[in-house]
């Protein structure tokens, strides 16, 4: 079930971090293991960096290119897909399933149906498959994870939506909650919503107060002044988490 507590000041600050920053946060205070839970598996490719960290709610989408036979099941099929992501409070990110996958037959993505979906209150997407229209798609300000580019369409089209779908070895729920840039994305457990921002800040302030200033102040010290140094702020920077959180963060 979606969580509504956020609003959009929240996801604009979300925005202003990367995704490790916020993994970082919600690291110190999730049920779930960082090591198994959240972040994506599989490598990914971010197609346009420079357009930094996207945040958004899940809209979810599988597509087959490969088979010719899902336009001829349902010739509404996308205005009936486009009705559901018109349905879902913005700002979105369209979570593709590729069932082509590994293989990459055609391009879910180009401009568009870029242009389409920013209309709809999209911000981006992550697709296990291809894009193609590169310049275009980063002309309309659609941010693009995906596994490669690829040339033609093939028979893309929705085959169903608004379930969970699996990319990049990561299961996500409609309406989740989505963080991606550079790195990959992470899919926040929806009970973990609250107090992402705020962890966030909180493990990002604690890295500035100790660990990178003790690293960066280094001049005119020995070798042994330094690593003292590292140590007593490493000692710091636990001792903030265990305050706050209950555990000694990553260092």
């Amino acid at each position: 079930m979606m969580n509504v507590s956020l609003n959009h000041a929240d996801f604009l600050q979300l925005q202003r971090w990367n995704t490790p920053t916020i993994y970082n946060g919600w690291e110190q205070f999730t049920r779930h293991s960082p090591a198994q839970a959240g972040f994506n598996l599989e490598e990914t490719r971010d197609f346009m960096p420079h357009m930094g960290p996207m945040v958004g709610r899940a809209v979810t989408v599988v597509c087959e290119p490969s088979n010719s036979a899902h336009p001829k099941k349902n010739a509404h099929a996308w205005s009936e897909y486009r009705r559901y992501v018109a349905s879902v409070p913005g700002p979105k990110i369209v979570i593709v399933q590729d069932l082509d996958k590994p293989r990459v037959i055609g391009a879910f993505w180009g401009e568009v149906n870029s242009n389409i979906h920013r209309a709809l209150g999209c911000v981006g997407t992550i697709i296990d498959g291809g894009i193609r229209d590169l310049d275009e798609m980063n002309h309309a300000g659609f941010k693009a994870l995906a596994r490669r580019l690829c040339v033609g369409h093939a028979f893309s089209c929705p085959v169903r939506w608004g379930g969970e779908v699996e990319v990049f070895g990561r299961c996500v729920q409609p309406g989740q909650l989505i963080h991606a840039d550079k790195h990959g994305f992470l899919a926040v457990p929806p009970e973990d919503e609250e107090r992402l921002l705020e962890a966030a800040r909180f493990m990002d302030a604690n890295e500035c107060q100790t660990l990178i200033p003790a690293a960066r102040d280094v001049s005119g010290k020995s070798s042994e002044e330094i690593r003292a140094a590292i140590d007593e702020a490493a000692l710091r920077f636990g001792a903030a988490a265990r305050e706050k959180f209950g555990r000694k963060g990553e260092w």
